[in-house]
């Protein structure tokens, strides 16, 4: 049973991930080391296919710096992850044919968190969603 778990990813851990393809698997892993134990394995894993959509399209589209922020309540279910980049154009949700291999990110995270957004400033943006 996992209940007076404390929260390891509060209040969070970050990460600047360089602007590469192998940023998303670096992600990966650090959600990873900063999974807190009382989320669900399920949580883990659709959290770790977000923040890899979302890194892919900071470092294809947005620029450096590339940072990755994972955090939760201590209380609750939810897992907090946010990805910032230095584009300030939000990201753009695409209907693509099925047998495309890429363009899906921006619909994946709208249809498996349970609620995301964008917050801007003059520097870039930060795309963050929260799953449970």
């Amino acid at each position: 049973m996992l209940d007076g778990l404390v929260c390891e990813a509060t209040p969070a851990a970050e990460i600047t991930l360089p602007d590469e393809e192998h940023s998303a698997r670096r992600a990966r892993a650090f959600l990873t080391e900063a999974y807190c134990a009382k989320h669900h394995a399920r949580v883990l894993d659709e959290a770790q296919l977000l923040v890899s959509e979302l890194v892919t399209n900071a470092v294809r589209h947005g620029g450096p710096p590339v940072l990755v922020r994972v955090s939760c309540d201590g209380e609750g279910p939810a897992l907090h992850v946010a990805v910032r980049d230095g584009n300030p154009h939000p990201p753009v949700r695409r209907d693509v044919a099925p047998e495309a291999e890429g363009g899906r990110g921006v619909a994946l995270v709208d249809i498996i968190s349970d609620r995301w957004g964008v917050e801007h400033d003059e520097n870039g943006k930060t795309v963050w969603f929260v799953i449970s």
